[in-house]
């Protein structure tokens, strides 16, 4: 015989529950949450690939040529896990761009990445586009979200007065921008997948603008881009870098926060902002 509860038992069962904690109803049968976090993955990535598909299909503007559909990179192979999806149709989307302004409006309409649902704003680049030289950092923060434009922070200010130190600034003769465009809630460190998500864009970025020397700066800018682990034994160093049509020297440099937590290293980077000097015959 089943007891047939009253509503102020229920009332209580379910005031019980909600002290303890329990916020989801259960059936008898168990449920296999990953499998429906993978399946909702997934089907976010199939969207983002046939967004991506649509875009290449669309035809050009006025004066520009034409890009060819490419296709559907999710479709084309199966359906890869969600992240690879990702990748491949932020790989996609990237090489369609034929210059910086095409690129950034792509990169507007990306959605695989889930730091631009938390960003105030795409961070894409700061300076002077014709500068013969690139910096690249590793993501933006709290400023550069505001902002919309990399290194305007502490960190940006005296990465500022470095590069005046050696003739440089972002008005005229240099040229910033960041491997992650949008920043990571509460400043945390981008995770792998993150990184190899908009990695594709910043390469393309490097290749469209094609600068004469590459900067790196920080250890993830210098790993992501480099493949290069340990900044403080690379920095200084000068390494070849394929932009795809060419190859330029890269140069790994100290980040400004680390140079903020550790006065005594603005030694070294004096000595890597004399190396660019050098390089650039300022």
């Amino acid at each position: 015989m089943v007891a047939t509860l009253t509503p102020e038992a229920v009332e209580a069962l379910l005031v019980f529950y909600r002290d303890a904690g329990v916020d989801v109803p259960l059936s008898e049968e168990a449920i296999d949450r990953f499998a429906e976090a993978r399946a909702d993955a997934a089907q976010r990535s199939a969207a983002v690939a046939e967004r991506v598909s649509d875009r290449l299909a669309e035809r050009p503007e006025p004066g520009r040529p034409a890009v060819p559909a490419r296709p559907n990179p999710v479709s084309a192979v199966g359906s890869p896990p969600a992240p690879e999806a990702a990748v491949s149709a932020a790989r996609e989307l990237a090489l369609s761009a034929v210059d910086l302004d095409q690129l950034k409006a792509l990169l507007e309409t990306f959605d695989g990445c889930a730091l631009k649902t938390t960003a105030s704003r795409t961070v894409f680049e700061d300076g002077a586009r014709d500068a013969r030289i690139m910096f690249v950092g590793e993501a933006p923060g709290r400023e550069e979200d505001m902002e919309g434009k990399p290194f305007v922070g502490r960190s940006g200010q005296l990465l500022d007065r470095m590069m005046a130190a050696v003739g440089l600034n972002r008005q005229t003769n240099a040229y910033i921008a960041n491997i992650i465009p949008w920043r990571p809630p509460g400043n945390r460190t981008p995770t792998p997948q993150e990184i190899a998500i908009c990695e594709p864009f910043i390469r393309r970025q490097i290749e469209l603008k094609a600068p004469d020397l590459l900067v790196c700066v920080g250890a993830p800018s210098t790993e992501t881009l480099l493949g290069i682990k340990g900044i403080m034994r690379a920095r200084g160093r000068a390494v070849d870098y394929d932009t795809g049509g060419r190859t330029i020297p890269a140069l790994p440099i100290l980040h400004p926060a680390y140079l903020l937590r550790s006065p005594l290293a603005k030694r070294q980077a004096w000595r890597d902002m004399l190396t660019i000097k050098a390089m650039l015959g300022l």
